[in-house]
Formats: structure tokens, sequence, C-alpha cells
């Protein structure tokens, strides 16, 4: 079997790569820069604007996994372009070429479009996904944490400090890298469904804020105090980071709008049939792996 991935040098893709790899599926990855291709992985040099190496990409596939998205930009022309346009653009390669099985990763964030302009992109992309023709399942991760992650690295840095600076309230979900990608690879391999799934790591109800940064704690081995920040706070934390980090900002006021919200827990209702996929790895330990390699980078 041969699958095609976008989003291929990210955190995601890395490690759905990794495991193809490990499972002997073959893969054509997509990237910006020229790679020397290695056992199992043909790296097709390109990006999401561009026609002709989707379509090089998608030639062959068996199944193609969309894992590539803007989860940070500027402006909303900046998320279009990445989580619609991109997304369309794949949309066609897989059809010019053939393909009929479409596995699209999406977040949770598109449940609630009106809240930022990084969940209303990722909700057109889930249309655009729906009225493809394709044989496609969706599949709405919430937030993804595991060894190799730079996005919750903040997190942990300030934990390491005794504290963590929280939403004012709320609950969310969360799910490690390797059980994401496993379902990735397992949805790839499966007839389509049409559905889109939520997931999550097991835990009935999900996290409130509080008890993920004090999990965070315990990987650190420090007691964590959480401190509920109101939202005109939050805004003031975005305008400084972007500030001093520019575009490297982690903490954007489009982030703070949807970080605001209290429910990002995924809906039981909605997690794939326990015979197809359930969850390997308990938060607690995955963030015990992920404090570690952090600490082995130099990055704590």
């Amino acid at each position: 079997m041969r699958i095609a991935v976008t989003g291929a040098t990210g955190f995601v893709g890395t490690r759905l790569l990794a495991l193809a790899r490990e499972g002997g599926v073959a893969v054509s990855a997509l990237t910006r820069r020229p790679r020397d291709d290695a056992e199992g992985v043909t790296w097709v040099e390109g990006a999401l604007d561009d026609a002709a190496a989707l379509l090089r990409l998608a030639t062959g596939a068996d199944a193609v996994v969309h894992v590539a998205g803007v989860v940070n930009a500027p402006d909303r022309a900046g998320f279009v372009a990445g989580n619609v346009e991109g997304t369309r653009n794949i949309l066609s390669a897989a059809r010019d070429a053939g393909v009929a099985r479409f596995v699209h990763v999406s977040s949770l964030a598109a449940r609630e479009p009106g809240l930022s302009e990084y969940g209303a992109t990722k909700a057109d992309a889930e249309g655009l996904v729906e009225g493809s023709g394709l044989a496609w399942d969706m599949v709405r991760p919430p937030a993804i944490y595991g060894p190799g992650d730079r996005e919750m690295l903040d997190l942990f840095r300030i934990a390491r400090l005794g504290v963590a600076l929280l939403p004012p309230g709320g609950r969310m979900s969360a799910i490690h890298v390797d059980d994401l990608s496993r379902l990735l690879l397992t949805l790839a391999k499966a007839p389509a469904a049409h559905r889109i799934y939520e997931v999550d790591d097991g835990r009935a109800g999900g996290w409130s804020h509080a008890a993920f940064a004090r999990a965070i704690g315990d990987a650190l081995g420090k007691r964590v105090r959480p401190i509920a920040l109101p939202r005109r706070l939050l805004n003031l934390g975005a305008r400084v980071d972007s500030l001093v980090r520019g575009t490297g900002a982690k903490l954007t006021p489009d982030r703070v709008s949807y970080f605001c919200h209290p429910d990002w827990v995924a809906d039981p209702l909605k997690r794939p049939p326990p015979d197809l996929w359930h969850p390997a790895i308990a938060t607690p330990d995955g963030l015990a792996a992920t404090a570690a390699w952090y600490r082995a980078n130099g990055l704590l």
C-alpha cells in the first residue's frame, strides 16, 4: 500500500511517516525543500499551491492523508490560503490522480467557526471534503501533544516555574500524537464511512484546564498553581507576544478567541468504533514522555 501525505514534515506528519514505515506502508510525502528519499518514503518537492507537485504526490497512491494546515497566521488571507485553498488543491489532485480514498485532519475548532479565523477556515475545508465526491473520513483532534511538539512547550516552561496561566474556565480534551497518527493510518487502510470523528485520550468528560496544567506539573515533578486569566489579559498577552516574537508568536488574538470557549471536549458520540481504534496512551504517561523529550533536547 502507498499513501500520499501532506504536512509530512510537521509534528503529526513526522510521526505518521514513522508509523507507516514501521507497518510496511510506502509513503509519498510533500516537502518544501529537497530531501533524500529513505526506505519506504519518497519525497515530493512542492507546496499546497503547486498543482503539478500535488499531482505527482497523489499519483500511484491508494489514499491521501491531508495533515497540512495553518494554525497561526497574521490575517484571514493566511488561514484561507493554507486551510481552504490548500485543501481544495489537494482534493483536486486526488481526483485527477484517481485516488478515491481521502483522510482529512480537521480540528475541534471547526465546531465553532464563529469564534476564530482558524475555526472558520477549518470548517470551510470540511465542507470542501464533504462535497468532493471522494471516499472521505475526517478527524477533529483536540490539543495534540507528545515528543517533538513545540506548541505546548511554553506551557511546560511556565509550569516549571510552579504556575500555569490559563483561560477563564472551561474544559478540553487531549490526544497523544502517536494515537492520532495510528488512527489516520488505520483510516487510510479502511473503507470510508463518510464520518467526522472526534478523538481524545479516553478521559470521560475531558480535562479542566486546571487539571491539565497540574498533570503537566506532575510530568515535570513540580507542584503547579493554576491561575485563570480574564480574556482582556489574554488579549494583552497576545499583543505582547506579537511584539516579542513577531510571526513566531504562539499566543495570538485569534487563538485567544477559541481558547476562551468553555467546551473543547471531544464528543463521545463521534468517537471511532472501538473495533476500529481506541487510544492507547494515557495522558499522564504521555506528558511525562514529552517532558523527558524536552529535557533531552535542551528545551527545558
